[in-house]
């Protein structure tokens, strides 16, 4: 019963947000997403720049480590 009850209370919860926002806090919503828009783009930069920059330390971590398997398995042939 409890589950059932989470879904019908998420569902009003949900109508209900839609409806506020909709006819009550319209502008001050287009407000807060116009202003979460720039930071969203500079942290999502940021997160982005990161993780290309890690990408490019493992592949040259994996080239060199390659490099010296292939020179460790020539010296024992």
């Amino acid at each position: 019963m409890g589950k059932y009850l989470a879904i019908i209370g998420g569902l009003v919860a949900i109508a209900g947000g839609i409806v506020l926002v909709a006819f009550v806090w319209w502008i001050p919503f287009v407000w807060l997403v116009k202003a979460c828009i720039p930071p969203v783009l500079f942290f999502g930069g940021l997160i982005a720049l990161i993780a290309g920059i890690s990408s490019v330390k493992d592949a040259a971590r994996t080239k060199q480590l390659e490099a010296e398997a292939k020179a460790e398995e020539d010296k024992k042939a």
